[in-house]
């Protein structure tokens, strides 16, 4: 088994590695490509990846190449981790956004449009690029916003299938307060990319008792910390809402707090700069500690389930993905791409039937839903109009002065990674 890294070189890889060297029963990798086209990173982190394969005693093998067509070729599965721009753009989305009173954030609002602008042409690209080489490769997309690059790759008629490591994230700290294995352990996590919401936690399977309400009594306020919302609040809701929520839930204040401290990406971009001087270690060959506060917990399990029931090898027979919704919300379209529990296979993702959502969920998820709808076109075709449109959808947005002057900074801000513009 083959399987290709596009985004190789980014310092959270060496997570991936452990994962994959951890759990090769579930996934038998006999060759893993590392691609990226900074040479230098690449060198760094392939280095510390063969050394945590031979600590483990994996007879895989691992190669890295900048060669993205060199790469891909033969790969049963292609994992997408790209950020197009890097930290530096990141950066920006995070904080250009705040100067007209919005959130800036790299995955939604305006920050977020701003990256699905950048992303999807790459993204379409090296997709292409892997079906002329090899049509039969799944594409497992962990590049964000997950929702529309997903949507995006599925549109063109690519085998992909999104994830994330939120709902995963969720079902170990769940199973902690529990005191039960994680397997055991199955959400009722509705909705989209970074819109989501635990409607039930079940133990022993997609129908087994719902335990949410014991967590909530029991652990409340250490869920409500973690997720950084007042207990009131989500005793209230009865459900545990994805902490991006908080986003929409509390958008005034977390604007206030952001413009009083730096950057997630300029705290990421000190830590990337330790990172890559610890793989640079001969002697490193764990993943270190420092690893662990980069971001992305647990996504190396997830994305081994995920890649080994693609595969057909012993994944878990239900996961959390991003897939097409397909009636599965019916206040959707079938094309729109949801974030639910799905039965997957070789033949890709199927979501499991959803309850009935309350109003106060369901709404949020169409209007989030129409936004995705016209960033899409935006990342497409391009035009000042699209994404002034596309901003002025957007629920954290949706004030016509508020959306002008988002679209000049956004474009004058990623002019160069616009072709139209």
């Amino acid at each position: 088994m083959k399987l290709a890294v596009v985004g190789g070189g980014s310092t959270y890889t060496p997570e991936l590695i452990d994962g994959f060297a951890r759990l090769r029963d579930t996934l038998p990798v006999e060759e893993l490509v590392l691609v990226d086209p900074a040479a230098d990173r690449l060198e760094l982190v392939g280095g510390l990846a063969r050394r945590i394969f031979a600590k483990q005693d994996h007879a895989g093998k691992i190669t890295t190449t900048t060669d993205l067509d060199a790469g891909v070729a033969g790969a049963d599965a292609v994992l997408l981790q790209l950020r197009v721009g890097g930290q530096a753009a990141r950066n920006k989305d995070e904080t250009w956004p705040l100067e007209c009173g919005c959130i800036g954030q790299e995955t939604t609002g305006a920050g977020g449009l701003a990256k699905a602008l950048r992303t999807v042409p790459v993204v379409l690209d090296i997709a292409e690029r892997v079906r002329r080489t090899n049509p039969d490769a799944w594409i497992i997309d962990f590049t964000n916003p997950v929702g529309i690059v997903t949507r995006a790759l599925l549109q063109a008629g690519h085998k992909a299938v999104g994830l994330c490591n939120v709902a995963i994230g969720f079902q170990r700290k769940f199973a902690r307060l529990l005191d039960v294995n994680p397997s055991e352990v199955h959400l009722d996590h509705v909705g989209l990319n970074h819109l989501t919401w635990e409607l039930g936690v079940r133990l022993g399977g997609p129908d087994g008792e719902n335990v949410l309400p014991k967590l909530l009594a029991e652990h409340g306020d250490a869920i409500a910390d973690d997720l950084h919302m007042p207990r009131r609040l989500v005793d209230r809701l009865g459900v545990v809402p994805s902490y991006y929520l908080r986003y929409f839930y509390a958008h005034d204040e977390v604007v206030r707090e952001l413009g009083t401290k730096p950057s997630r990406a300029a705290e990421v971009a000190a830590m990337e700069k330790e990172l890559l001087a610890m793989y640079g270690d001969p002697t490193l060959d764990t993943k270190p500690e420092l690893l662990a506060k980069r971001g992305g917990a647990f996504y190396s399990e997830a994305a081994v389930d995920l890649a080994a029931s693609l595969l057909g090898g012993g994944g878990s027979p239900v996961q959390v993905v991003n897939t097409y919704n397909n009636g599965t919300l019916p206040f959707l379209p079938d094309d729109a791409v949801i974030e639910v529990q799905a039965r997957v296979d070789h033949g890709g993702a199927t979501p499991l039937a959803v309850h009935a959502l309350d109003p106060l969920y369901a709404g949020l998820i169409a209007n989030v839903t129409a936004y995705e709808d016209l960033a899409l076109e935006a990342a497409l075709r391009g035009g000042r109009d699209r994404v002034f449109k596309a901003l002025l959808a957007h629920p954290l947005i949706g004030q016509y002065d508020y959306a002008e002057g988002l679209t000049d900074r956004l474009i004058a801000h990623n002019r160069e990674h616009l072709a139209w513009a």
